[in-house]
């Protein structure tokens, strides 16, 4: 029996009624009558429930799932959170100063690829494991604080039984069996980022964004948002709706990991990168969701020109609203860890905070990537380890933790430890990809941020 995670109507009802609520609606009458047809109301944590429902269940959750569609946010949110371009980066912070993209450029953009795949690499076996876990895990073998990638040698029965690694990635991301980066839809979505903007330019459209998909990334690839959206995009919805259609992951962390690639190529500018970044985040995501993938844009942009964490935070926070959500989280997160509060005691708070949303939501990991990189400072090992430490959706946290302090760091400063393993290859499945090595990928890279600044000089 096949069942497909993240978009079986009976598993989305959980989800979209949580959505709702988040988003301040009232839909307490939708949750009583999900309850009086024999419906979970509570989101699941995967992706799939064992056994699919009677189809009378599943006509309830597909009127159902119809009528949340229909409600819409409440004005107030909207009013703090716009979802046009125009109104977003008019309510964002001061844009910081940027020094110009200098000669070293292709040096940290080579070093974000190499920083994005190992803390994806860190993050992947432990990927649905809660904090505790993950502690356990590398208490019992040595390896706390976290210091290099996970292994299971030496590790009790009795851990591996309460605290099982995540099943795809086991086989290809423990430091016994590394054999370069392994595929990850981390790594997956900056690929075809670089091939939609060396193909398209930086004109591209949503429209091409959908075209890309439905071209070069098989269905089993892409989870949560995007899979609702490839489905949609089949249904024959337009992109510019696709990501409203039944989506209750909308502002989950889906396009926050797709646009570090708009900022490696524009060096130095946060906000051309985060326009390009909503291009993108916008076939869909909204509102938080959309603003993850700017603030990381735009974050990357700072990354490979900056001196420290502070100009690369300070420009994240400049294309998102102020008053939204998102920036809230960025800076709880960011204030958290310049506290100089202990790891523990900082987990807690993040907890206590946001502890109430879905792993792969975006509030939850931003405010988590946000501490890590104050309390690191942007030393690339503690970076990584410190965002993956604390458990939610690691893999991703590592991969955008890695890409910012790999730029801020260079390659001559990355520990071999880290970057050995990865052998210079990376496995996809996105056509044309597989097997490239992280040198012509920069090289690529850096080619169209080189030709950018030639833009600008003439």
């Amino acid at each position: 029996m096949l069942r497909l995670s993240w978009s079986q109507p009976e598993d989305l009802v959980g989800h979209a009624i949580a959505a709702a609520e988040q988003e301040g609606s009232d839909v307490s009458g939708h949750r009583q009558r999900w309850i009086d047809g024999g419906g979970d109301p509570e989101p699941r944590a995967s992706g799939a429930s064992p056994e699919p429902a009677p189809e009378q269940l599943r006509t309830l959750a597909r009127e159902l799932l119809a009528e949340l569609d229909a409600i819409g946010p409440p004005a107030d949110l909207t009013g703090r959170e716009p979802s046009d371009l125009g109104g977003i980066l008019a309510s964002g912070g001061p844009i910081p100063a940027l020094p110009p993209a200098g000669d070293g450029i292709a040096d940290r953009i080579h070093a974000a690829w190499l920083g994005r795949a190992a803390g994806c690499l860190l993050g992947k076996p432990v990927e649905k494991i809660h904090r505790d876990g993950i502690r356990a895990i590398a208490e019992a073998t040595g390896n706390w604080p976290i210091r290099t990638y996970f292994t299971e040698r030496g590790l009790p029965a009795r851990i591996a039984t309460a605290w099982p690694w995540n099943r795809r990635s086991r086989p290809t991301s423990l430091l016994e069996n590394i054999d370069g980066m392994p595929e990850d839809d981390d790594l997956n979505f900056p690929l075809l980022a670089l091939g939609l903007v060396e193909q398209r330019g930086r004109g591209f459209t949503t429209d091409d964004v959908a075209q890309a998909w439905l071209n070069l990334l098989p269905g089993g690839r892409v989870f949560t948002a995007e899979r609702i959206v490839y489905r949609n995009l089949l249904n024959g919805h337009e992109p510019d709706e696709a990501a409203l259609v039944q989506n209750p992951f909308r502002e989950w962390i889906g396009a926050q990991i797709r646009t570090d690639l708009y900022g490696w190529v524009h060096p130095g500018d946060p906000v051309a990168a985060a326009k390009v970044a909503w291009v993108d985040a916008r076939l869909s995501h909204v509102r938080s969701g959309v603003y993850g993938a700017m603030f990381a844009a735009a974050a990357c942009a700072a990354a490979v020109v900056a001196d420290d964490v502070d100009a690369v935070l300070d420009a994240g926070l400049a294309v998102v609203p102020v008053q939204s959500r998102y920036a809230d989280a960025v800076r709880f997160g960011r204030e958290l860890g310049a506290s100089g509060a202990p790891l523990d005691d900082a987990l807690d708070r993040l907890y206590r905070r946001y502890g109430g949303l879905h792993w792969v939501h975006v509030l939850n990991n931003a405010a988590l990537v946000a501490y890590a990189l104050a309390a690191s400072r942007g030393e690339f090992g503690t970076a990584i380890s410190t965002g993956v430490a604390g458990g939610w959706d690691t893999d991703s946290n590592g991969a955008t933790l890695g890409s910012i302090s790999g730029a801020l760091t260079g390659t001559a400063g990355l520990p071999a430890a880290w970057i050995t393993p990865l052998k210079n290859r990376l496995s996809s499945s996105v056509p044309g990809f597989d097997g490239i090595g992280f040198d012509e990928l920069a090289r690529r890279t850096a080619a169209l941020a080189g030709e950018r600044d030639d833009d600008a000089r003439s």
